[in-house]
């Protein structure tokens, strides 16, 4: 029995979650959690108590299992939660409806109806005008040889060009932006903001939905509509709320990826010279191979979207009740040593790397393939363009936004030599 109690008191403290200091470098603790307590039940700052899924294999798992429900109306505690799940101000906003909230049959309609409108071939032919919107932005703050890459690069490319995806008329595009913006700082403070700026957000898209069924392009919105036109049945508030999701989801996250993945790269400066020299000698390979790795080590989304219990079940030996909420903890997962060799190892070249950072099963994010694309071009632009690109900052006093699904910089100020003309 002494034994036993011996090798308890070994056992670290369980760590303080969603802190400060866990906001900036949450990887410890989520190590921790994997090795003692793989699916954690915790109170999150919100109030609203939830499962904590960390390890590679049960968040694979937990991530396409069915019984797990997406519709925050299967919470246990809807009274208590209402509200504190999802996304903020969506609810008010009558904007509920969309792929992040839904089940099969819907999500099956909803989903196939969005592929129609989302096809590869408009995510390819859309290269250009990502590389045009990279370049000007660079050009933007070039000479100065300063920028806060987040609010000058990192923020305006990805809500630029899904707006120009969307078919947001150029003259509109700032509202977004404001609006986008308002998103971003309260993400994890005070949600009344938020709600303020999804209910415009809302307003405008409706508005926008019946001014394009009248002049119908070759954008999203109008491959909405001809999809909808042609036999399936999609509603204003459907047509909405997709827009919202794909404006939502399609920018924070590329915000993140570019800010996370260029300040991994800032701090691993041998990685960082491979990929620059590879990108000055033409081989873009390596590219590729870094975008996933960056994702994996430290992505744009921690935790996946909410899902709720709609029976009891068993997750990694863990007993979980009908109606509870389960977060899937996709940055712990991506860090397993169980599946990813070196897991807190930044390599760009690593080859078997099937991260979970765009989810898995049937809501894997429909937009990666633009996000992806996104992360490539600002890559290429802030490497190719400025070779000697330094952080400007200590790590220590960067800021990272409070929020729950989430993972980015409020800032990355970095210093370069100008360049002139």
């Amino acid at each position: 029995m002494d034994h036993e109690n011996a090798g308890a008191d070994r056992t670290p403290p369980p760590p303080e979650l969603f802190s400060h200091e866990f906001a900036t470098d949450p990887y410890p603790a989520y190590a921790w959690l994997r090795e003692h307590a793989p699916v954690h039940r915790t109170v999150l700052p919100s109030g609203v108590e939830a499962w904590l899924v960390t390890r590679y294999a049960d968040a694979r798992e937990t991530l396409a299992d069915p019984r797990l429900s997406k519709n925050p109306a299967h919470h246990s505690e809807a009274a208590h939660g209402k509200g504190k799940v999802g996304i903020p101000g969506e609810r008010s906003a009558n904007l509920m409806t969309h792929l992040l909230n839904i089940d099969p049959p819907d999500h099956t309609r909803l989903r196939r109806l969005v592929s129609k409108a989302f096809t590869p071939r408009r995510v390819a032919a859309f290269e250009p005008r990502v590389r045009e919107l990279a370049d000007r932005l660079v050009d933007g703050f070039a000479e100065r040889g300063s920028a806060d890459l987040i609010h000058e690069f990192a923020f305006p490319l990805p809500i630029h060009a899904i707006c120009d995806m969307l078919g947001v008329p150029a003259e509109d595009q700032d509202d977004f932006r404001d609006w986008a913006g308002m998103m971003i700082r309260h993400g994890g403070g005070p949600r009344g903001g938020v709600g303020r700026a999804v209910k415009r957000m809302r307003a405008y898209l409706a508005d926008l939905i019946h001014r394009k069924r009248g002049d119908l392009g070759d954008d999203l919105i109008s491959g909405l509509i001809r999809a909808s036109d042609h036999g399936e049945h999609l509603t204003e508030n459907e047509a909405a709320a997709m827009a919202f999701i794909l404006l939502f989801a399609g920018f924070e996250t590329t915000v993140n990826l570019i800010g996370n993945g260029t300040y991994a790269l800032l701090r691993h400066p041998e990685q960082r010279r491979r990929l620059q020299d590879a990108l000055a000698a033409g081989d873009t390979g390596l590219l590729r191979t870094a975008v996933e790795e960056l994702l994996r080590y430290d992505g744009p989304v921690e935790l996946a979207t909410w899902r709720f219990a709609t029976e009891p079940l068993e997750i990694g030996g863990q007993r979980i009740g009908a109606g509870d909420p389960v977060l899937v903890v996709l940055a712990a997962a991506d860090r397993d040593p169980a599946r990813f060799a070196d897991p807190d190892t930044l390599d760009l070249t690593r080859g078997d790397n099937p991260h979970l950072g765009y989810g898995h099963g049937i809501h894997y994010c429909l937009g990666a393939p633009l996000a992806r694309l996104e992360g490539r071009i600002a890559l290429t632009a802030l490497l190719g363009r400025l070779p000697d690109l330094r952080l400007a900052a200590e790590p220590a006093d960067l800021r990272w936004r409070g929020g729950l699904i989430m993972r980015g910089l409020r800032e990355l100020p970095v210093e370069f030599e100008p360049v002139r003309g």
